[in-house]
């Protein structure tokens, strides 16, 4: 890609990250976010994290326990789509890298409230680029790092796969705002040089994932003897990735990418949602003691989603390429381990059903906008 005036390296440079960095993290308190922190901070002493979150439904404080006490590490509550305070951060920090995970990023939720994920996920991303550019990009080695998904390439047909130049054709609002996002750090890169890089990643799953989504409602559900509610005949496929796979791309970009340049991050493990869910039945079986064929009772169909895209396959060979990376953990075992948290993590299971991280948040920070 063309890219305007560089900051910081030239525009093709790749490793070679300096020590005793300033890393500021958005969404910290999500999911990939919290995982990508809580791997990140106690291994690298020598940086300095600050983590930026809203704190809203799907942020949780507990997702931090064990690192927010480091000497390495500071919070701030914090909405990305507020200009002013966005740019109040970067200037206190002057942060080398960003790793920008905050998103609103439920499908669902998305078809309800459209407004919210284009605020969060369009507004709050042209916030953070503006801070970028006027108080990180000149600084050596700067690098503004968007972890975006699979989802913009809307759905792949036959036995294809989405590669960095498939065509982006988004399907919900969810898809379309992180689509906008991209368009809007690549356009950073061509127009002011900004040192940026993309990731597109596919399905995620792991510890700490918030219950809505399929693969922790399905364990829950079936560890509890509940419905396992799938959509249409359960056909949809998607490609899974463990979350500590992810995080390791996340860094291989950082430490061995390039700038201006886009990385797709797949787990080279398409499954349909029937799949997944018959999978989660028979290791919840193994782990409890409880016949299968009485999990397997509990799968419901339930009408599908408007614009619910059939298959989502990545091809990942980029990523292994230029920077190194290949996914380490296989379904089955990162499955396990993960129905294995759920069963083990109770008291977090509990206090995200019962809303008390809500009441947490309310009575340390005040009421959530």
């Amino acid at each position: 890609m063309d890219a305007g005036p560089s900051y910081g390296v030239s525009p093709g440079a790749g490793s070679g990250r300096k020590s005793n960095m300033n890393i500021l993290v958005t969404g910290g308190a999500g999911f990939i976010g919290s995982n990508f922190l809580r791997m990140s901070v106690p291994n690298r002493p020598s940086d300095s994290f600050l983590n930026l979150d809203k704190l809203t439904y799907a942020a949780n404080p507990a997702n931090l326990a064990g690192i927010e006490s480091l000497p390495n590490y500071q919070f701030e509550r914090l909405d990305i789509a507020d200009g002013k305070a966005v740019g109040e951060a970067f200037s206190r920090f002057l942060p080398d890298l960003v790793v920008h995970f905050a998103a609103e990023s439920h499908v669902d939720r998305s078809i309800r409230s459209p407004g919210d994920f284009v605020q969060a996920n369009v507004v709050g991303t042209f916030q953070l680029l503006e801070a970028f550019r006027t108080h990180s990009a000149a600084r050596p080695g700067a690098l503004f790092h968007h972890v975006s998904t699979d989802e913009v390439y809307g759905s792949v047909e036959g036995d294809a796969r989405f590669v960095e130049t498939t065509r982006y054709d988004p399907s919900s609002p969810y898809s379309a705002s992180k689509a906008a996002a991209d368009h809007l750090v690549r356009a950073y890169w061509r127009t002011y040089g900004l040192p940026v890089r993309i990731t597109n990643c596919s399905n995620n799953y792991g510890p700490y994932q918030f219950p809505e989504k399929l693969i922790p409602l399905m364990i829950l559900n079936a560890l509890e003897g509940k419905p396992l509610p799938i959509y249409g005949r359960g056909l949809n496929v998607r490609d899974w990735l463990f979350v500590e796979d992810h995080c390791d791309a996340i860094w291989a970009v950082v430490e061995r990418g390039k700038n201006g340049e886009t990385y797709n991050i797949g787990g080279n493990c398409e499954r349909a949602n029937m799949e997944v869910v018959n999978t989660i039945c028979e290791v919840v079986a193994e782990e409890t003691g409880t016949p299968v064929v009485e999990l397997k009772k509990l799968i419901t169909y339930v009408e599908d989603r408007p614009g619910h895209d059939l298959r989502y396959a990545i091809d990942a060979s980029k990523i292994a390429a230029e920077c190194g990376w290949v996914p380490k953990h296989s379904f089955k075992e990162a499955l396990l381990e993960t129905v294995r948290w759920y069963r083990q993590e109770r008291a977090w299971v509990d206090g995200v059903r019962s809303g008390e991280y809500l009441r947490w948040v309310e009575t340390n920070y005040g009421a959530r906008s």
